[in-house]
């Protein structure tokens, strides 16, 4: 029984020590997570146009000079939003580094 404990106790302390993880091992910024706001998110989840970054789920759209807007370390698209809700507020957009 205690063996157990000590097991449940382990795994739910690796799951928040990695909970700002990024999925290929780099980390969110706190300033844009608070555990459960980020994450990786595909390609078609946000377009590009003349006016900035849009995501699709809300439709909001971010300019490419918003502060929000911060180059990927993977390359790949991570969406923090307001308690990780796939409707919530933009807090952080990760896009990759665009090619001049």
């Amino acid at each position: 029984m205690r063996g157990i404990l000590f097991l449940l106790v382990g795994l739910s302390t690796t799951t928040l020590a990695n909970a700002h993880d990024a999925p290929s091992g780099w980390k969110y910024p706190n300033s844009c997570c608070s555990n459960f706001d980020c994450r990786h998110v595909n390609q078609t989840a946000v377009s590009e146009r003349p006016q900035g970054y849009i995501i699709n789920a809300t439709g909001e759209v971010l300019p490419y000079s918003d502060r929000r807007v911060r180059i990927s370390p993977d390359g790949e698209y991570h969406w923090c939003s307001a308690a990780g809700e796939d409707h919530g507020r933009t807090i952080c957009l990760f896009v990759p580094a665009r090619a001049y």
